[in-house]
C-alpha cells in the first residue's frame, strides 16, 4: 500500500500554535459566517475531521455545503469564527499557501485544464514541487488505469467520468493530508459513480483524510465514518454516517422514501 502522503517534499504536520498542545482534531470549524454582499450564506457552521476520517457533507442545493468547502481550502474567508488545521488558524491564508500545508481541493465541476494532456495535467498536480513524485504518479495511474490509457490524449477531449478521475488524480499528485472533494459523482453515470466511490475509499485507506460534499446521501453516507446535514447555512444534524443512513428523517428527504408515521 502506498502512502499518497509521504514522500520528498510532503508537508509535515503543523506545531502547536504558541506551544500549546497538539490539536485533538485535524481540522477544526468553529462557528463560522460566510456572507455573499448583505446575504448570510453560512450562519455558524461548527463541525471537526479527525485524521483518517471519510466525513460527509450533505444538504440541497444552496444548503452551504461548496461554500464550506471554498472556506476551508482558503478560496472565502469567513466574516466570523475561525478554523483550525493541525492546530494553526488557516482561515486568512491564500488558497495557494494552504496546498503547501497538505490541504488539496478538487472542487465541483472538474476544472481540469483542457488543452494540456492527462500527463501534463498530472504534472501540474505536482507544481509546488521541485519534480514529481514518480512512485506517487505510478500509484494514480494505478487509481485510474483508465488515465494511463489516454495519456497523452488532451484533458478537454475525455468523458465526464474521466475527466473527474483526472480531477482526482491531479489533486493525488499535491500529496495532500486532508482531501476535499465537492460532488464527484455530479453528471455521472451510476457504474462510474461506484468507480470513483471506491477509489475515494482506497485514497482513504493509502492514509489521506477526506472532506466530502455530496449530494449522493446513499453513496456518501455508506462511505462515511460522520456525516453533517447543512440546511440554508446552518448544520441541523449530525452523526456517524451509519446512523445518518439509517435515520428516517434522512431517508425521507435525501434518498426519496415514504415513510410511515408511526
Amino acid at each position: 500500500m502506498t502512502d499518497l502522503t509521504k514522500g520528498p517534499g510532503s508537508p509535515e504536520p503543523l506545531p502547536a500554535v504558541d506551544g500549546a498542545p497538539a490539536a485533538s482534531h485535524m481540522l477544526d470549524v468553529d462557528d463560522i459566517e460566510v456572507r455573499y454582499g448583505a446575504i448570510r450564506a453560512l450562519k455558524g457552521v461548527s463541525f471537526h475531521v479527525d485524521q483518517g476520517e471519510i466525513v460527509a457533507l450533505l444538504g440541497a442545493n444552496g444548503a452551504g455545503k461548496t461554500t464550506t468547502q471554498k472556506t476551508v481550502s482558503g478560496m472565502m474567508r469567513p466574516s466570523l469564527g475561525s478554523i483550525t488545521y493541525e492546530g494553526q488558524r488557516i482561515d486568512g491564508i491564500p488558497a495557494h499557501s494552504l496546498i503547501n500545508l497538505g490541504i488539496c481541493h478538487v472542487p465541483e465541476g472538474r476544472h481540469v485544464f483542457p488543452r494540456m494532456t492527462v500527463d501534463e495535467n498530472l504534472e501540474m498536480g505536482a507544481f509546488r514541487f521541485k519534480r514529481q513524485d514518480m512512485d506517487v504518479r505510478a500509484h494514480v495511474l494505478d487509481l485510474f488505469p483508465r488515465l494511463q490509457e489516454r495519456i497523452k490524449q488532451q484533458a478537454g477531449t475525455l468523458s465526464g467520468g474521466e475527466q473527474q478521475m483526472l480531477a482526482i488524480g491531479r489533486a493525488l499528485m499535491g500529496k495532500p493530508r486532508l482531501l476535499l472533494l465537492d460532488e464527484p459523482s455530479m453528471g455521472l453515470a451510476p457504474l462510474i459513480v461506484a468507480q470513483i466511490f471506491d477509489i475515494i475509499r482506497q485514497v482513504n485507506a493509502d492514509g489521506v483524510t477526506v472532506l466530502l460534499v455530496e449530494q449522493n446521501a446513499a453513496q456518501a453516507l455508506a462511505l462515511a465514518n460522520r456525516g453533517y446535514v447543512l440546511e440554508t447555512g446552518e448544520i441541523v444534524m449530525s452523526g456517524a454516517g451509519k446512523d445518518l443512513l439509517a435515520d428516517d428523517r434522512i431517508r425521507a428527504a435525501y434518498l426519496g422514501e415514504e415513510i410511515a408515521a408511526s
